[in-house]
């Protein structure tokens, strides 16, 4: 894209994304995946026509029935404003048609700080859009089409992510480059995926791909075998910049309920802990006494979160252990409103499931005592602080 990617920085060793959820944790990351490069794709293919599995739709016939639905998004915003005059800056991106009101999902990041939108259906007509609304912490944006046809409007059906399996069949359709709604196939790679949104946040359970996605391929469809639509294509791994076969796309079940929200409201609010957070291995809890072997490791308590108010503790001892970074000596969390934790994953989502002003309880081990904490969860500011 010359795109919304170029506006939040090159896409190198992980474009857009790193590290702490939307919720107001973060994570010590340590994983690696290796992935499949699928070619990019335009026109004539060398993809297989139908997926390897029982009542697979054709390639073919997916992109022929989502791509109507499918839009090019691009926007203008001043970069400069000096004594020549004010200094314009375009970022291209992709984005689909949600319903018949014409409401249109893209990428927070492309269209960042625009003073102007313009969207391109597949007939070449150019309608202008105003932004319904934003959310920097999910990179998920909302459009409203002005003026478009009612035969233009040809919304994607959406699907769940919750049922999504890595090895799954999907299709991406987008505008990498600019090339108007290009197709390409692959499958997904991996699940849960956390990836770092534009304000600092963290994005959880992100789907990760191996169907090539691009620059401009930001705001666009991640597609299953049956053509619904379970992710919005938002960032790629690469230390070129280029694709090579890793990329990310935000689920769709946080897409709907984003775009519920932005399109009632204009705006969305997500509970806030204030903690980063690693997993604890048997290893780790092995070498280093660490009270518990499973559970959630608070390693920094954020000043004025939640978490602080209700006297959390974060690490004071600076480790590495198996290549990776961590603070020990801090609270260490075994269960949130009940529920057994083993990992940052499932405390990331008890927390995400909540709204601002809800109670968490956690059970808390510090040293050798045993707590029972209880956390007004608050608002997530609108980037990272303490």
């Amino acid at each position: 894209m010359e795109s919304g990617w170029a506006k939040v920085g090159a896409l190198v060793a992980a474009a857009l994304l790193g590290g702490a959820v939307a919720v107001g944790i973060g994570q010590t990351l340590n994983d690696g995946s290796t992935t499949t490069v699928i070619r990019e794709v335009q026109g004539e293919t060398t993809e297989p026509a139908a997926f390897p599995s029982t009542g697979a739709r054709k390639i073919s016939d997916i992109y022929e029935a989502a791509k109507h639905g499918v839009v090019q998004v691009t926007s203008t915003s001043v970069v400069s404003n000096n004594f020549f005059g004010a200094q314009e800056q375009q970022a291209q991106g992709s984005g689909f048609v949600i319903d018949k009101d014409g409401h249109v999902v893209t990428n927070y990041h492309v269209v960042e700080g625009a003073k102007k939108v313009q969207v391109s259906f597949s007939d070449e007509e150019k309608k202008d859009a105003t932004v319904v609304g934003t959310d920097p912490s999910t990179d998920i944006a909302v459009l409203k089409i002005q003026g478009a046809w009612s035969r233009s409007l040809i919304p994607l059906t959406l699907g769940s992510s919750s049922a999504v399996q890595v090895g799954d069949a999907v299709v991406a359709i987008g505008n990498p480059f600019g090339l108007e709604r290009t197709v390409t196939a692959g499958i997904v790679s991996a699940l849960q995926r956390r990836i770092q949104a534009p304000n600092g946040f963290q994005i959880d359970q992100a789907i990760q791909t191996d169907a090539a996605i691009n620059h401009g391929n930001s705001g666009g469809p991640l597609l299953n075998a049956n053509g619904d639509v379970i992710g919005v294509n938002a960032q790629i791994e690469s230390e070129s910049g280029g694709n090579v076969g890793i990329g990310f796309a935000i689920p769709i079940d946080t897409v709907k309920d984003v775009a519920s929200q932005l399109i009632k409201d204009g705006k969305v609010e997500h509970a806030y802990l204030g903690v980063d957070i690693a997993t604890i291995s048997s290893d780790l809890a092995e070498n280093f006494r660490v009270p518990v072997d499973k559970g959630v490791l608070i390693q920094h308590v954020r000043a004025g979160s939640p978490a602080a108010d209700a006297g959390l503790k974060g690490g004071t001892m600076h480790v590495v252990f198996a290549g990776t970074t961590y603070w020990l000596g801090g609270d260490v969390i075994t269960k949130a409103d009940g529920q057994f934790l083993e990992t940052s994953d499932q405390l990331a989502s008890v927390v995400t499931s909540k709204q601002p002003g809800d109670s968490l309880e956690l059970e808390v081990h510090r040293g050798q005592e045993t707590l029972n904490v209880t956390v007004e969860l608050g608002r997530q500011p609108s980037t990272p602080v303490g």
